[in-house]
């Protein structure tokens, strides 16, 4: 593709979010921070611009995008059919990482929706999304802004990696907060489904509705499904250097004297064949691997650590020239399942258990 001069902003520069507006109504493209990740963002209602997005990240078209809102009455605008759940979680979790999925409407385009008859919506938590989005008057189809299949982008650097001279300018907010994408729930069925695991979790989302199930394909891929949601099918998050993730069957929510040692006979093998090697671990396990490369996930009691690492620790594994990444799994809780769930995608479900 044709590069392009790439401006980087920060939201707080005067001008800063007028510009963007600008590029965003005359059909360009604009990387902005969102409390997950970043998004990369165009007019959610142009079809020329949900192609731009695609170009820009190498993403298949059949993967459908998620629309940003800044008010609860824009659901209106895209939704045929608001049910009375959308509602109830709307209120409960917007602004917030919730992304409902809902029935479209004809003026919601299917290069957005990935040729779907759903339509994928947020109302994102961070003052300089909510400000473009607001300002510009532009509904914001945005997927994460990386090139596809890499790792999410949890500050504008990540994104000037991947997508400088690809995209019109990165508005530069600094670290994101959360930095594990939003969760998707189906509200289109008879029962609600979530179709990706993230912040929020199935007991927060069945204390406000009710009983909610979880989509099979989490449990069991499918190479042949059609995504009905971001993030479904294709491999996402992934490193350059082949990762591998072990875990004892038994106790997958453990990290057992088996899965220590099968981390280092495998770390042993890899760099006696010349392979370059890092362990992922978190700071609670870091003494299992003495004298091992390591690269840490924050504390393994506390999920919400390794999740803001994650994204991050995967970048440090290319930035250290890794062939070969090994990591512990991560099943504790439901964010835990989250954070295995962003894992298994990134190792194209290379999972070893001892």
């Amino acid at each position: 593709m044709t590069l392009i001069k790439t401006r980087l902003l920060t939201p707080d520069e005067p001008g800063a979010i007028r510009e963007a507006s600008r590029i965003l109504q005359s059909g360009g493209l604009v990387a902005f921070p969102t409390e997950t990740v970043y998004g990369l963002g165009g007019d959610a209602l142009s079809p020329e611009a949900a192609a731009k997005i695609y170009a820009a990240k190498g993403r298949p078209s059949d993967n459908p995008l998620i629309v940003h809102i800044a008010e609860p009455g824009d659901v209106k605008r895209l939704a045929r059919e608001i049910p009375s759940a959308a509602g109830t979680l709307l209120h409960a979790f917007w602004p917030g990482p919730l992304t409902m999925i809902l029935p479209k409407k004809s003026s919601v385009p299917d290069a957005t929706t990935g040729g779907l008859d759903t339509v994928a919506i947020r109302m994102p938590a961070h003052p300089a999304a909510l400000r473009l989005i607001r300002e510009s008057g532009i509904l914001i189809a945005a997927p994460s802004a990386n090139l596809s299949g890499r790792p999410s982008p949890t500050d504008a650097e990540h994104v000037r990696e991947d997508l400088s001279g690809r995209i019109d300018m990165i508005l530069d907010g600094g670290p994101v907060g959360i930095r594990i994408a939003s969760t998707n729930i189906d509200l289109t069925g008879d029962k609600p489904t979530i179709l990706r695991p993230g912040f929020i979790t199935k007991d927060m989302l069945e204390a406000m509705i009710g009983p909610v199930e979880i989509d099979p394909s989490l449990i069991h891929p499918d190479p042949n499904l059609r995504p009905r949601a971001p993030g479904m099918k294709y491999t996402h998050y992934a490193p350059k250097g082949n990762l591998t993730i072990i875990e004892d069957a038994e106790k997958p929510d453990l990290v057992t004297p088996a899965v220590a040692e099968r981390i280092r006979k495998l770390a042993d093998e890899a760099v006696s064949a010349g392979k370059h090697t890092v362990i992922l671990t978190t700071e609670d396990h870091q003494s299992l691997y003495n004298g091992y490369p390591l690269i840490l996930l924050g504390e393994k009691r506390n999920g919400r650590t390794v999740a803001a690492h994650l994204y991050g620790a995967l970048r440090e594994c290319d930035a250290a020239g890794a062939e070969i990444i090994l990591s512990e799994s991560f099943r504790a809780d439901e964010l835990g399942g989250a954070i295995m769930n962003r894992l298994l995608k990134a190792a194209g479900h290379d999972l070893v258990s001892v």
